[in-house]
């Protein structure tokens, strides 16, 4: 086969090619997913990247001061990327846990002292929950302290302080999950507390008219039983690894839309930089 040939079965191939990506791209299928065409002016490229969350948070509009990092610390960003590494590193160190009773603190051992790595595996989920519940509560300071709490954003920062009870739900059913002196008694004490929760808890208001007890209260609840143990330990690997980690992402789901739905993340007036203020004619 000449040399020309060969070229035109190439270019032949290329031009298949082309013709079923045309296709793919004007199929049904294909204008169900992407709402916008990519290929078809830059204008198109464009709204493709600004009008997808994922793409692109913020707005297509915003003031350029509502983002600087010295007026939002970048705490919304840290948080997220936090909760990122605690999730990774938390798949990771459950492929050598077991919340039992009798393996738990032994397996916390041997992650620490035979897992390769496993000391600063461990080390990052702890100091990165540590950081998380610190920059939770920082970007919620942040957000008080600009106003961002304000119409149209009130419904966001209700979001937000649901993800920020998850958040120290997160921090203290992880307590107990090495089932060490500290866990047991950080989770006794917390649990006792919760007796006196309004109506929840059998020693808190109003629950004597609502039948509440020792043995039906939040308490009871929350560790499966009268006192800490295997119940209480399971029940906390559940709420820590599974239900408390779907909640908080699908509340963070919520927030980062409604961010986008709201103008941008800081508010409520627009703030303007003191170059571009206007001298005051005398």
């Amino acid at each position: 086969m000449s040399k020309s040939d060969q070229g035109s079965g190439k270019k032949s191939n290329k031009d298949k090619l082309a013709e079923l990506e045309k296709q793919l791209k004007e199929g049904q299928i294909w204008k169900s997913v992407f709402r916008h065409k990519l290929d078809d002016s830059p204008r198109n490229r464009s709204l493709a990247v600004l009008s997808n969350v994922f793409l692109h948070l913020h707005p297509a509009r915003i003031n350029r001061d509502a983002v600087r990092y010295n007026f939002t610390w970048g705490m919304g960003g840290i948080t997220f990327y936090l909760f990122i590494v605690l999730t990774l590193t938390g798949v990771l160190l459950m492929f050598y846990y077991h919340p039992s009773k009798v393996q738990a603190f032994r397996d916390i051992l041997y992650i620490m002292n035979d897992v390769p790595f496993g000391n600063i595996l461990r080390n990052m989920h702890r100091w990165a929950a540590h950081a998380m519940v610190m920059t939770t509560w920082f970007h919620m300071l942040r957000v008080f302290m600009t106003g961002s709490y304000k119409p149209p954003r009130e419904f966001n920062w209700a979001i937000g302080v649901q993800l920020l009870l998850f958040t120290m739900l997160l921090s203290f059913t992880g307590y107990l999950l090495p089932d060490d002196q500290l866990g047991f008694w950080a989770v006794t004490v917390g649990t006792n507390m919760a007796r006196a929760t309004p109506i929840l808890g059998h020693e808190g208001p109003l629950a004597a008219e609502f039948g509440i007890n020792a043995f039906n209260d939040v308490r009871f609840a929350l560790l499966g039983g009268s006192i800490v143990d295997a119940n209480a330990l399971l029940r906390a690997y559940i709420w820590h690894c599974i239900a408390i980690p779907i909640m908080a992402s699908v509340l963070m789901i919520v927030h980062f839309w409604r961010v986008r739905k709201d103008g941008a993340i800081s508010g409520p007036s627009p703030v303007m930089l003191e170059s571009e203020m206007k001298p005051v004619k005398k």
